[in-house]
């Protein structure tokens, strides 16, 4: 549930300082001309992998836990997001412009080397420089792109490089899409609308090649795709969000947001799904999880993050300890927020028994839209 990482992007032609815009594109009241998520809907694959012009955002989100041949191991995010600047085409409007803005995230979590490298780029749509198809799927911006094979299916090939950071991996899934929420319909806040269309893949097959200082070396592991689009998201009350998606040994999947209001309580929309094995999918509401902070770290800027979770699932029994794998994994771009690799433990055993990811946002300050129409 990448919600947190999108900013203003209608002025992305203009610098920003650090944190400037989290959630704020999620809780803007401009919601004119495009269609909001009100309604249960059929999804289709892979037409949905494909872009949703008709909704202001979406994002196109991928992370994973990766291991090399010598005992490496990293973590990775790739996420793009188009943000629709308007509808309709301006009279002379030239063709660098677009209707579209668009932004990508890339970072790597060197777990070895206790360091974690972030990178941005931001481009309107125009003339080809950024984008999204269904059949074939891509979705791009400048040379960094996740494309599907060249008939419409698998595998998937992520490709980014920055600054001697390169990834190259291709991703295969294991299970099929889950639609989270109310059969894809996620519900945010109470206000009709306040929702966004929600699909993952909880487990895919990540195999390829990950180069630090131009050095590639081999690694596997598993990733998570997530996928949403919307227009409008979050309500005045609303300060930011807690999310986890974690993969565990036996196969199992669990993925969780708790959202988090302005007095610092849970919001009852908080959800999640446990995704067996096989596919088969138990949806989790806020009575049904209790998440507690352990653990705190302050970034350079002095901002406070909860660090290592205890996560209690009540229908299954289940507690787990979720730990960083690394303290600072914090995007300090012109988004500010915590994304980062941890590992899953059992509390009773205190063995792990998975890894996944957590996404932080509303701890760094930043303009936040406030949804009152």
């Amino acid at each position: 549930m990448a919600i947190s990482l999108l900013v203003t992007l209608s002025a992305c032609d203009q610098p920003h300082p650090p944190g400037e815009g989290v959630s704020a594109t999620l809780h803007q009241t401009d919601t004119q001309g495009f269609e909001r998520a009100t309604e249960l809907r059929s999804f289709h694959f892979p037409a949905d992998h494909g872009p949703h012009g008709d909704f202001r955002d979406e994002w196109w989100y991928v992370t994973g836990n990766l291991d090399g041949p010598k005992g490496q191991r990293f973590g990775f995010q790739i996420t793009f997001f188009r943000h629709g600047i308007q509808r309709g085409k301006r009279p002379g409007a030239s063709h660098w412009a677009g209707q579209d803005a668009w932004m990508a995230h890339v970072a790597l979590t060197d777990v070895a080397g206790q360091r974690y490298l972030s990178f941005q780029r931001i481009s309107r749509e125009g003339v080809g420089l950024a984008g999204a198809r269904a059949e074939p799927f891509k979705v791009w911006l400048d040379d960094w792109s996740i494309k599907g094979a060249a008939e419409g299916g698998y595998p998937w090939r992520f490709k980014a490089q920055q600054d001697g950071i390169a990834l190259d991996l291709e991703l295969n899934p294991s299970k099929p899409p889950v639609l989270q929420g109310d059969r894809g319909l996620s519900q945010k806040s109470a206000e009709p609308g306040n929702a966004s269309y929600y699909y993952s893949i909880t487990r895919m097959t990540a195999r390829g090649t990950v180069s630090v200082a131009g050095d590639p070396i081999p690694v596997s592991g598993l990733a998570w795709f997530d996928r949403e689009w919307s227009t409008s998201m979050l309500a005045p009350h609303q300060a930011g969000w807690d999310w986890f998606s974690l993969q565990m040994d036996d196969g199992t999947d669990l993925m969780y947001f708790r959202m988090r209001n302005t007095e610092g309580g849970d919001d009852p929309l908080s959800s999640g799904a446990v995704i067996a094995g096989d596919g088969t999918t138990q949806h989790l509401n806020l009575k049904d999880v209790a998440l507690k902070a352990l653990d705190s770290w302050a970034s350079p800027a002095g901002y406070d993050y909860p660090s290592s979770w205890r996560l209690s699932i009540r229908p299954r029994g289940e507690t787990l300890i979720i730990k960083p794998v690394l303290a600072d994994q914090e995007f300090r771009h012109d988004a500010r927020y915590w994304e980062g690799a941890v590992d899953v433990l059992d509390e009773a055993t205190g063995l792990i028994k998975g890894r996944g990811y957590v996404e932080l946002t509303g701890y760094a300050p930043g303009p936040v839209e406030k949804s009152g129409d």
